[in-house]
């Protein structure tokens, strides 16, 4: 049985506060895979910055392509539309069933899970795997997953430590002036964007 972390999210672009979080969490939990799953864009999406699922998803395969135990799935892209966390577990668990899947996020997720569509679904899915932004988070998760989402049927395991918080917002800005974000994102991510002519006003 092997130990299969999920990291999902907009990569919008990949950076490597998204490595860095993912890498922890395998290190942490002993997990043996990480699958980075890109969102789908709907074709009226409400947000222009985000460029289209195809280079999201390059990018992701451009940067998993050197990381050992790193894989990208494009399960809620084939999907269209929009995917929920549940739909995705569920599908991620037949595809391997003699699994153990980790469901990695952040504090803000974590702590509106129980509001989440079927959460009872994900919970029975795949265990949690939180990185709070600092050390002051770890009380008030602790104290949510005992008392709201552990009666639910959760488990989830709380990280001790935040890891680098990188805003992608912050990088599509800068995308022309390579020095400022050098040490933010994959200089072959930041070839992809520049050849593609992504994130041009």
């Amino acid at each position: 049985m092997s130990k299969i972390g999920i990291l999902g999210g907009t990569f919008n672009p990949i950076h490597n506060g998204h490595i860095l979080l993912a890498k922890y969490c395998k290190s942490e939990l002993g997990l043996d895979r990480v699958l980075l799953i890109p969102t789908y864009s709907p074709p009226h999406k409400a947000n222009d910055d985000l460029e289209n699922e195809i280079d999201r998803l390059n990018m992701c395969r451009i940067v998993c392509d050197k990381l050992e135990g790193f894989e990208v799935s494009d399960i809620e892209i084939k999907r269209k539309g929009k995917s929920y966390s549940y739909q995705t577990l569920t599908s991620l668990k037949e595809k391997y069933p003699d699994d153990e899947l980790f469901f990695i996020m952040g504090a803000d997720m974590f702590l509106s899970l129980d509001k989440w569509k079927n959460p009872d679904i994900i919970f029975k899915k795949a265990s949690m795997i939180v990185v709070p932004r600092d050390t002051l988070d770890v009380g008030e998760l602790e104290n949510y997953y005992k008392n709201v989402i552990a009666p639910m049927g959760a488990k989830a395991y709380i990280l001790s430590n935040s890891v680098l918080q990188v805003s992608s917002t912050y990088i599509r800005e800068n995308i022309e002036n390579y020095n400022i974000i050098k040490d933010l994102i994959d200089s072959r991510v930041y070839h992809y964007i520049i050849s593609n002519k992504l994130y041009r006003k």
